[in-house]
């Protein structure tokens, strides 16, 4: 029993707990340790000492470094910003607003200073909407698209976004009105939530009647 109590005090001894969190492989972090210390006291022995250490690395994406290089990008793409362009188109959904700009380019879609696929999430419905107008004219690989978008939810920006590029296309050439009209992409849908009424729970929705 004792030697089974010195063998595990031993191998606690030299035990250590790391944990280092990075999201890529090649990011920066800077780490910070704190230790613990626990006295063991052996009947026919010296006392020994358990240390504890934990190291905990702070995460640092790069996040904020690619944002800072697409706005360069946007704005050396883009001089005089999103009004001085030629080709450009306003799109709106529910309470959504997307002002989109068109340039020749291999179909790289960046909103907000952003990757499309970042700032939509990965959704492929939402990515969908964004490529439908270029997708129907076969220029998914042929312009680049530049996205300012706000107000509502990333669903109503991306329909917003779809209804902004197929606006912006019509500035390269009317010939595309046809198309993209026969496929529903000029159409503004006007849906939105039903206000809310005085004396109902919800745009319709009553309280329980009661008789008596």
């Amino acid at each position: 029993m004792a030697i089974s109590i010195a063998s595990l005090t031993t191998s606690l001894f030299s035990l250590s707990f790391s944990s280092q969190i990075s999201q890529k492989p090649n990011a920066l972090s800077f780490s910070r340790s704190n230790s613990l210390s626990f006295p063991l006291s052996h009947p026919s022995k010296q006392p020994l000492t358990l240390r504890v250490s934990a190291t905990v690395a702070s995460p640092e994406t790069n996040t904020t470094t690619t944002t800072t290089d697409l706005k360069k990008l946007v704005k050396s793409r883009l001089p005089g910003g999103f009004a001085a362009q030629t080709i450009h188109g306003t799109g709106r959904r529910k309470c959504a607003i997307a002002r989109v700009v068109l340039q020749e380019g291999t179909g790289k879609v960046i909103i907000n200073y952003r990757d499309a696929k970042e700032y939509l999430q990965g959704n492929p419905l939402w990515l969908q909407y964004v490529k439908v107008p270029l997708v129907t004219l076969g220029y998914e690989s042929s312009y680049d698209v530049f996205v300012k978008a706000h107000g509502g939810g990333l669903a109503g920006q991306a329909q917003a976004i779809s209804l902004g590029v197929a606006r912006a296309l019509l500035k390269v050439s009317q010939d595309h009105r046809i198309p993209l009209k026969r496929e529903g992409l000029l159409t503004r849908d006007s849906r939105i939530v039903e206000r809310k009424k005085v004396g109902l729970k919800k745009a319709r929705k009553a309280p329980q009647f009661s008789k008596r």
